[in-house]
């Protein structure tokens, strides 16, 4: 897993993308505050930059970097989660302007997986996190279902977990908006 890691940091901070697994799915990802790397994601899964993709960061602590108020709420809720859980917060800030919906919000995830936390942690910055296939085709439970054509499009596969398979699922959605409003997504 170190090596994996140590090498994962470095294709990062080079403006680089990677195929790696999360607490949920496996994922396509980049430093989610380099435009550029950003926009190359897009391209891998053929979306359209107007549907906006998740970022994972490694601790609440540093929610508050991401989102211009940090609800109470939203500790709560990730407190008492027994699942991965994905919470859309609204005035994003210090990510790439593509991440960012055109209502201003972002999806942003603490992870509590140890490999993409490490990830999160090392790079110092949130790691964009979406599913790896191409944007409308199913999402592969494990690694073994990725297709070929994801993989030849990143820059670094990770090699930890690619023999896990354990049938993975998408994480839990919810939309935080004012005066405590709660949506649910997904």
């Amino acid at each position: 897993m170190e090596e994996d890691i140590k090498r994962a940091i470095e294709v990062l901070r080079g403006g680089g993308v990677i195929l790696y697994p999360t607490d949920t799915v496996w994922g396509i990802g980049c430093d989610a505050s380099n435009a550029a790397a950003v926009r190359r994601v897009y391209e891998i899964k053929q979306r359209a930059d107007s549907k906006s993709m998740i970022v994972l960061i490694d601790s609440t602590a540093k929610l508050g970097y991401y989102v211009d108020e940090l609800p109470d709420i939203a500790l709560d809720l990730i407190d008492v989660s027994d699942k991965p859980l994905t919470i859309i917060y609204s005035g994003a800030r210090n990510v790439a302007p593509s991440l960012i919906a055109a209502d201003g919000t972002l999806g942003i995830r603490v992870t509590q997986e140890a490999f993409s936390q490490q990830l999160c942690r090392r790079l110092r910055s949130p790691l964009v996190s979406t599913s790896a296939n191409i944007s409308g085709q199913p999402t592969p439970a494990n690694f073994s279902e990725i297709s070929e054509t994801i993989k030849k499009s990143v820059d670094f596969i990770v090699r930890h977990r690619q023999s896990d398979m354990q049938k993975a699922h998408p994480s839990s959605i919810i939309q935080l908006g004012g005066g405590g409003l709660i949506k649910i997504i997904r």
